[in-house]
């Protein structure tokens, strides 16, 4: 992991128990607490019943990481992720369905899932017709090779696979933060509220709430919000505790496996305190593959398709994925030791 790259190339560190009252840069402090996690919508089965938690505080980053951010992670460690890695194939047969033929050669090679509209009304049943895989598309390349990061800096890095979200925290002495704590944060104190902002909900017309989808998805994006894909972070009002993006621009990876029926397999009187999630994942679409819960939805999110830019909103991420609406942010706990550099 990033932790020994690190090591390897000689980056010098610093160790000191994190202070609640000296705020570490970029990140904002999140109050202990406790808050209704979940929904009782029957649309969202996964997100039912919610359950009453309980969380020590914690720190948070106020906004999601950066390119500019990972690439002095990049830059420090050597760190090549797994989007830049032709893939396994006999790590990937593994997720496959018994006698799964292997593909040619030419096709395994570095690539990531980027989004790419069809220009026409097609079936939403079918991601697969927007979201082709690309090979060459990577985190300095995020719509594919002969794309870059020329002026976009201060936008979230994409095509993050989990690994490469926790060699980052690993290297920044920080962690991701749990599904409780991510959702208790995106909330910033507005309790059982259907959005981070209260329960209005965004519109096709109003671009001032949350990088989002307007218009016709996946055909045709309005950008009535000032932004097609990604947008610099912190370009939208921050949530209660002070947090930007809590909703939409991109997915945030967490530290939980994903199980879908997890919050049925927890459900019982009383609070839960500090829940860590299962030992293990489950998907029952895709049952074989590993997946880790990612939150808060992304650009590509619309009410008629994906209304995930609501804080009890969850996924499952396949934890090798690389895409162009994936990023994330870290946390860390007051009291824990630190890494610095």
């Amino acid at each position: 992991m990033a932790g020994a790259v690190a090591a390897s190339v000689g980056v010098a560190l610093a160790v000191y128990v994190l202070p609640r009252d000296r705020p570490p840069t970029g990140m904002v402090w999140i109050p202990p607490g406790e808050f209704w996690m979940g929904s009782e919508d029957a649309m969202y089965e996964n997100e039912w019943p919610a359950q009453r938690v309980r969380l020590d505080g914690f720190w948070m980053d106020a906004h999601e990481v950066t390119n500019a951010e990972f690439r002095k992670f990049v830059e420090a460690t050597g760190y090549v992720t797994v989007a830049e890695k032709a893939p396994d194939w006999e790590e990937m047969k593994k997720t496959l369905p018994p006698d799964t033929p292997k593909p040619p050669d030419e096709k395994l090679v570095p690539s990531a899932l980027v989004f790419v509209s069809p220009k026409k009304p097609v079936p939403l049943n079918n991601p697969a017709l927007w979201w082709p895989v690309t090979p060459g598309a990577d985190w300095k390349h995020p719509e594919g090779p002969e794309s870059n990061l020329d002026g976009r800096d201060d936008h979230p890095v994409v095509h993050v696979a989990w690994e490469d979200a926790v060699g980052y925290a690993e290297w920044a002495g920080k962690r991701l933060p749990t599904e409780a704590e991510w959702e208790y944060a995106a909330r910033g104190g507005l309790d059982r509220k259907r959005f981070c902002w209260g329960d209005e909900p965004p519109t096709d017309t109003d671009g001032r709430l949350a990088n989002i989808w307007q218009g016709d998805f996946p055909v045709h994006n309005t950008r009535i919000d000032g932004y097609e894909r990604t947008a610099p972070v912190g370009s939208y009002p921050p949530n209660g505790y002070g947090l930007f993006d809590m909703a939409g621009n991109v997915w945030e990876w967490c530290a939980d496996w994903y199980r879908a029926d997890e919050y049925v397999r927890r459900a019982r009187p009383g609070v839960l305190h500090n829940p860590k999630g299962p030992d293990d994942f489950w998907d029952p679409a895709e049952p074989l593959v590993p997946k880790r819960v990612t939150r808060g939805g992304s650009f590509l999110c619309h009410v008629i398709y994906c209304e995930s830019y609501r804080p009890a909103a969850r996924r499952g991420t396949a934890i090798d994925n690389g895409m162009s609406h994936l990023g994330f942010r870290c946390a860390a706990s007051s009291g824990e030791e630190r890494k610095l550099r």
